[in-house]
């Protein structure tokens, strides 16, 4: 089986490659490698067989040509100077003609027939000018590459709130949908400094636990439920999510906090009967239609209450 080595290539990007020609290879060892657009250079990041298959490389494609030659590291050393030199010309023609983008970065092509400009912007650029300043300076193929906000923050790099770098640019393969909902979901601040990214938009990292916030509310009682304690009927007015826990008024308006451990069992009300909001399926209004799945019996039938009639623990 060929073996599939990880490549940190321009910025932040890291790709796997095949080593079909069976180079020995150590960690941090310049290769050339088969990009999008020809050749390209990069270095040996990771070839430990079992860490290459937690990451899931999938369906790889592209080869490892060689091992850089000290022509190969002279070419490298002179795109480098070539790429900062391409950054500052392009940034200035960008101010002098007013142009609404930002440029993230250039990346030369390992041949030099082709540079490429990536920027980000809000709206549509009309950049024609732009590129024929370029090209007559620098006489080759000129690409400007519009990408996203997410995707001009991994390729600059950079640390999180949480003190550790971007997951965009260290792991994450792919952006994923992130909405408002889930951070309530999470009874996180709704401040848009906290729960956005250096990108502006919605960190990632709040849909890594969602499922388990999910699960925690599912199991918890909702706002406005009804329970029978050592104090008589409580009601439930917030839950606590992250630490699986509820808050409850008693009679006389003091408010109590329980954990999940020291409630009494579910179902912690009936659907249509409490204040919870919900209203009853169809087959749940009462009746013996089996539709009405694992609800417990309305109030005035045998057996049920418009509460939680279990034998509940003493709140102190």
């Amino acid at each position: 089986m060929t073996e599939i080595v990880q490549v940190a290539l321009r910025g932040s990007r890291k790709e796997f490659f095949l080593n079909s020609r069976t180079l020995w290879l150590r960690l941090r060892d310049i290769v050339i490698v088969q990009g999008e657009h020809g050749e390209s250079s990069g270095a040996v990041f990771l070839k430990d067989p079992t860490l290459i298959a937690l990451k899931r490389p999938g369906n790889v494609t592209h080869e490892i040509i060689r091992k850089a030659t000290e022509e190969d590291l002279d070419e490298i050393d002179h795109l480098a100077a070539k790429e900062k030199d391409a950054l500052e010309y392009c940034k200035q023609r960008i101010e002098l003609r007013e142009l609404k983008m930002d440029l993230s970065e250039v990346e030369a092509a390992f041949s030099g027939s082709r540079i490429t400009f990536f920027f980000s912007a809000d709206h549509r650029v009309d950049f024609r000018d732009l590129v024929r300043d370029l090209a007559a300076r620098f006489q080759c193929r000129i690409e400007l590459r519009q990408i996203g906000v997410r995707d001009h923050a991994k390729r600059l790099n950079g640390c999180g709130p949480c003190g550790r770098a971007f997951c965009c640019s260290t792991w994450l393969k792919d952006f994923h949908p992130v909405t408002l909902r889930m951070a309530r979901e999470q009874q996180l601040s709704l401040i848009p400094g906290k729960i956005s990214g250096v990108c502006g938009r919605l960190m990632c990292c709040l849909a890594y636990e969602l499922a388990q916030y999910r699960d925690s509310a599912e199991r918890l009682p909702p706002v406005g439920a009804q329970l029978k304690t050592g104090q008589g009927i409580c009601t439930v007015t917030r839950t606590e999510v992250h630490r699986e826990a509820v808050w409850v008024r008693d009679d006389e308006g003091g408010e109590h906090r329980i954990a999940y451990a020291d409630l009494p069992p579910g179902p912690y009300h009936q659907c249509g009967d409490c204040n919870c909001g919900k209203k009853p399926k169809k087959g749940e209004d009462g009746g013996d239609d089996p539709r009405r799945g694992n609800h417990e019996p309305r109030g005035g039938e045998p057996g049920g209450d418009s509460g939680l009639d279990v034998t509940p623990p003493d709140i102190s």
